[in-house]
């Protein structure tokens, strides 16, 4: 190894590293292509960074044309990084993979950690690892599985630094992380234990949440992901919640606040004779700490407000978001989701009015759900509606134009997203404990909350592209990357460095986890199974039973070595019902069937003996998580979702990246159809191979993208799915039309399906819409069975608002990353 200058780091030897087997693309003819680009946009005395800067432009403008510059850009992008940290660049022509460096990038990792415990940065029993052996099990191999995107966003997000400068190489991180979560274990096993956690991180087989790869292994470990809570109708405790919402955004946590509670505008406040100005001046305040916190340009603060349809503050509530009206009664940073009960959804499918009520003369409707609330809320009605009654501030209105108003609004500028609390309590493990008031910030955690618990959860992801093949999912590798995530994940509750004291005392009470999956819509391209067919349902629901049964003999596992959490006892596992048994709670809460199929293909009974037996660890299990950060890293597509396109832009906070699916071309190519003209048609068609007719039809139904899978049966899947998770979903919905009344018809078809939560609303830009192949009125009749259809919504939009949607400005359709990833 050499000390690389500017004048030593020549375009041409960094491209004949990193083209190895990629030179059929990258040919010595495009090389001096390159090569001479890349000198025409530098300059003579430009610094090494710029001399990488410069070659890394030309090749990921040409990503678009062959996933081979993506895998090159990847290598120099590595290099790039390689430099910065050790001060070299390999010096073997042949050796793209580090490997005779190897020596190099150990003695970097070993210097890393004394670095980083001596800046304050690690935790001082990092350094108390036996560092040289934890070294020789690095494998620098294992970084050509990221990508250009993968290790850019490491390179500029992850690595830890200290003075502004990056000390670890990507093995490094991951061990870095392994080796934070493995502190929790007892002393004598913590290095066996930092190379298996290492084994299953660097391998991309599960990811943490973003928070504990920022934080694992340094002296602030805030390792969890979703922070839920209650603020009660006090003003005391409303601006202690501010300054928690502050603190736990410090700390990279993404906020589901509950303000059901607070009394409505217009109601009389008995300690001062006044009237209260109701919930959204409070919500203008927590829309402002919000956006106080950004943690130096590294990730932004987030937090989504919940406030159930009921309350009387609601109608003023699905106007936050808009560009329009009072800007102090606009809260623009702050995501907005409705709480919905069951009942409010019979009501407009039976076409009946709505009453709206303050909360501090209805308590009790915030305390219940199921037939409870019913009975209560009728109660209420009845009072509110009588002449001598006791409520006299209440609003009737018509369900039908509050649900319309609802979906308007959600059109509009994306929010409220749409939640629902019978199913998030009604299947509740936890039911015993206390009340699901509210999702997180990203709408998959569904844990209990109250004025002296805020409700933690500690998230990742297992990849379930790496657990598969054309022969279907590699049972014996998904138990044991599961049995391993479990443990690492319950290592975070012990590690974690808790914010608050209600976040502490509820985490260390119930313990609960949420593992998910990302890398689902790969994991069908490796099968060759469309996302929109019957096939995919079917996977969808083998795969999380899968999932499911091993997170709870992970689980129960953990129970028997180290006990069970505190508030066991009563819950329902305790009680013999595991998440498949509360579908049928919930049918018989409603009084209707859930049309969901629950076969039992493992053997559930033994587990179910082996859970009676030690108990578990965790009060919660599983949450599928969005994962659009961790996923990039790890070079998979993002959560359950369906690619967004076969060839777009993605934009976060790292920059702008061309994608381009690599199955398909590996699949074109294989039938000798991947060529300058499929590549155009590609482009224009905005990345959909639908309209292309010299693209198969076997692959043009293969390659489907977002816009072209019909909401409702996403929601299949994503029903399929649920019967196994005691948690929820982050289940964003693609619109590929502007029909209100489809629209009512989606989320209708979602609360059917009993499911808990969605996410946002992705709607095509208004350029595009002629451009979808995708008829949603065409879905199949069967899965339309017994929905209202004379529901609408305002077709009108506000383009300036729609800011959670493709950009259409530019050659290549974009698609954002969520302004958040704290769960991901």
């Amino acid at each position: 190894m050499s000390h690389a200058t500017a004048d030593a780091l020549d375009h041409r030897t960094v491209l004949d590293r990193a083209r190895t087997g990629h030179d059929h693309v990258v040919t010595d003819a495009v090389t001096d292509e390159l090569v001479t680009a890349a000198h025409r946009s530098g300059y003579d005395d430009a610094t090494v960074d710029e001399r990488y800067e410069a070659l890394l432009g030309e090749l990921t403008a040409r990503v678009e044309r062959h996933p081979a510059y993506d895998a090159v850009a990847a290598r120099v992008a590595r290099e790039r990084l390689h430099h910065d940290v050790t001060g070299t660049v390999p010096r073997d022509a042949a050796d793209p993979e580090h490997t005779a460096d190897a020596s190099a990038i150990r003695e970097a990792f070993v210097d890393g950690i004394h670095r980083g415990v001596a800046a304050g940065e690690l935790d001082e029993r990092m350094a108390q690892y036996d560092l040289d052996a934890l070294a020789d099990a690095l494998d620098p191999a294992r970084s050509d599985r990221l990508d250009y995107q993968s290790v850019t966003t490491l390179h500029q997000r992850y690595v830890l630094r200290v003075d502004d400068a990056p000390i670890e190489l990507p093995q490094a991180f991951w061990m870095r992380v392994a080796m934070g979560i493995a502190l929790a274990e007892p002393e004598s096993e913590r290095h066996d234990r930092a190379r298996e956690f290492y084994d299953v991180l660097s391998t991309l087989r599960f990811v943490h949440s973003t928070p504990t790869l920022f934080h694992a292994g340094t002296t602030h470990p805030q390792l969890s992901s979703c922070y839920l809570t209650t603020v009660d109708d006090d003003l005391d405790d409303i601006f202690e919640n501010y300054g928690n919402h502050a603190k736990l955004s410090k700390w990279s946590g993404g906020l589901g606040n509950d303000w059901t509670p607070l009394r409505a505008d217009g109601a009389t406040i008995e300690s001062t004779g006044v009237e209260s100005t109701g919930v959204v001046p409070f919500l203008k305040i927590s829309n402002d700490v919000t956006a106080a916190i950004n943690r130096s340009g590294k990730r932004r603060g987030a937090a989504c407000a919940y406030l159930a349809i009921w309350h009387l503050d609601y109608p003023a509530f699905v106007d936050l978001r808009r560009n329009t009206g009072d800007d102090r009664r606009r809260t623009h940073d702050l995501n907005t989701a409705a709480w919905i009960p069951d009942l409010f959804v019979e009501r407009v499918r039976a076409d009946e009015q709505w009453t709206l009520f303050s909360p501090d003369d209805v308590p009790e409707l915030h305390e219940t759900y199921g037939r409870e609330f019913v009975e209560r809320y009728e109660a209420a009605e009845r009072d509110a509606l009588a002449d001598d009654g006791d409520i006299e501030h209440y609003e009737r209105v018509d369900a039908r134009d509050l649900w319309r108003t609802t979906l308007t609004r959600l059109f509009e500028t994306g929010h409220p997203w749409v939640t629902f609390k019978d199913p998030c309590n009604v299947r509740s493990p936890q039911d015993h404990a206390g009340v699901v008031h509210s999702s997180n910030l990203c709408t998959e955690v569904t844990l209990n909350t109250s004025g002296d618990e805020t409700a933690v959860c500690n998230v990742g992801s297992v990849n379930l592209a790496r657990h598969v093949d054309a022969d279907g999912v590699d049972r014996d590798r998904l138990a044991d990357t599961v049995s391993t995530a479990m443990r690492m994940l319950d290592d975070t509750v012990d590690l974690n460095f808790y914010p608050t004291e209600n976040a502490e005392r509820s985490n260390t009470r119930h313990r609960p986890v949420g593992l998910g999956v990302m890398g689902f819509h790969e994991a069908l391209f490796e099968q060759s199974i469309p996302m929109a067919s019957d096939e995919a349902v079917d996977f969808a629901d083998r795969a999380q039973e899968l999932l499911a049964y091993h997170a709870i003999r992970a689980s129960t596992d953990l129970a028997a070595e180290r006990g069970t959490y505190d508030s066991y006892e009563g819950s329902k596992w305790d009680r013999g019902l595991l998440p498949q048994d509360t579908l049928e709670l919930l049918e018989r809460e409603r009084g209707r069937e859930i049309p969901v199929d629950v076969t039992e293909r493992l053997d559930w009974d033994a587990l179910r003996e082996r859970v009676d037996e030690h108990g578990m660890r965790h009060s919660n299990t599983m949450a599928i998580a969005p994962t659009a950060t961790i996923s990039t890293i790890a070079g998979t597509t993002a959560s359950i979702e369906p690619v967004y396109a076969n060839l777009h832009v993605q934009s976060n906070m790292s920059g702008d990246f061309t994608r381009l699916n690599d199955h398909l071309v590996a699949d074109l190519e294989a039938r000798g159809l991947w060529d300058d003209e499929t590549r155009d048609l590609l482009k224009y068609h905005d990345g959909s191979v639908q309209p292309i007719d010299r693209v198969p039809d076997d692959l043009q139904e293969l390659y489907r993208g977002a816009f072209e899978i019909d909401p409702r049966h996403q929601l299949d899947l994503t029903a399929a799915r649920a019967t196994w998770i005691d948690q929820s979903q982050s289940h964003n919905v693609f619109f590929p039309s502007t029909d209100g009344s489809e629209l009512a018809d989606i989320y209708q078809h979602a609360w059917e399906l009993g499911l808990k939560t969605t996410y946002y609303l992705r709607t095509l830009g208004a350029s595009q819409f002629e451009k979808s192949t995708l008829d949603v009125s065409e879905y199949d009749d069967t899965q339309r069975r017994g929905r209202d259809e004379s529901t609408d919504t305002d077709r009108t939009r506000d383009e300036s608002t729609d800011t959670d949607r493709t950009r259409d400005d530019s050659d290549l359709p974009t698609v954002e990353d969520p302004t958040c990833d704290a769960c991901q």
